[in-house]
């Protein structure tokens, strides 16, 4: 098992396969990410993460000139270098090599960079058991300051979040808007269960329209659970029966606290486990 580097087609080792410190990506944060993790050794919803990579890189003002088939090739050679059972991979595409200036013009071509190291799984006690999650007093981005459709590299906002809610010994940091409105979770989208109704925030509130959070939308409906886009704040999570995150990498994750309080009756609810479900189902 092993950590592989991709760089514009080259794969390697992360000591042979390095990155220009001149590239737009590390100089202003000027790229794009997706995360992804395999099963099977094949990514998961491959198809869906390229389609919001696109779209967030043509909201970043550049374009793309490699198909998507060429980067799926990248991305198999990338994991089968790397040779793990099981993967955790990023894709990240910068402006490309610029020379530390706001002279994009000057930018030839994009950066494609790819990583793939071992997927460290988060333990089935998590789903059994739940977590805690925490209401930070770090702020989500106006969205009139970074669109967050955009699925932007750079992620100190989530940083400072992520390390003020570890500091409270939470799994989890929860961000509110600017509006005081639940905007989402520092590598996460947040759901509450509600007498019956699965409720979640609307894009409006500033959040990234997230993979998973988009197949579980398709997954209520499909297993019959009503669900709303609704503005929620931080009441209404605290006096949620149930409450869930959801990302790539942590699936549906029950969290049963909420800054120690804890959520309905403080142990992984029926709504959430029928998701969970169903999801596991789907994969």
């Amino acid at each position: 098992m092993g950590f592989a580097v991709s760089i514009n087609g080259r794969v390697g080792s992360p000591e042979d396969v390095t990155l220009k410190v001149t590239d737009n990506g590390f100089v202003f944060g000027d790229s794009a990410y997706e995360t992804l993790r395999t099963y099977g050794g094949r990514p998961f919803e491959l198809d869906r993460h390229l389609r919001r990579l696109r779209r967030s890189i043509g909201l970043l003002g550049f374009e793309l000139g490699t198909s998507d088939d060429e980067i799926k090739a990248r991305i198999d050679s990338c994991l089968s270098f790397a040779g793990n059972a099981e993967s955790y991979l990023r894709v990240i595409v910068s402006r490309g090599v610029g020379d530390m200036s706001y002279r994009f013009e000057r930018i030839p071509e994009p950066t494609i960079a790819m990583y793939a190291k071992p997927l460290e799984p988060s333990s089935e006690a998590l789903y059994q058991k739940g977590a805690a999650a925490s209401i930070v007093s770090i702020r989500r981005n106006p969205v009139e300051a970074l669109n967050p459709a955009i699925k932007a590299s750079n992620l100190l906002n989530n940083a400072l979040a992520t390390r003020e809610a570890y500091a409270k010994g939470a799994f989890e940091a929860i961000l509110l808007n600017t509006r005081d409105e639940v905007a989402e979770g520092a590598g996460s989208n947040v759901f509450i269960v509600k007498n019956g109704i699965l409720l979640t925030p609307p894009l409006s509130c500033g959040l990234l329209a997230g993979i998973t959070r988009e197949l579980v939308i398709e997954i209520a409906a499909a297993i019959g659970v009503p669900f709303e886009e609704r503005v929620l704040h931080a009441d209404d999570l605290r006096t949620a029966d149930e409450l869930f995150i959801t990302s790539t990498l942590k699936e549906l994750a029950p969290m049963v606290t909420l800054d120690g309080t804890p959520i309905g009756p403080g142990v992984p609810g029926p709504v959430t486990k029928a998701l969970l479900s169903a999801y596991r189902a789907r994969i």
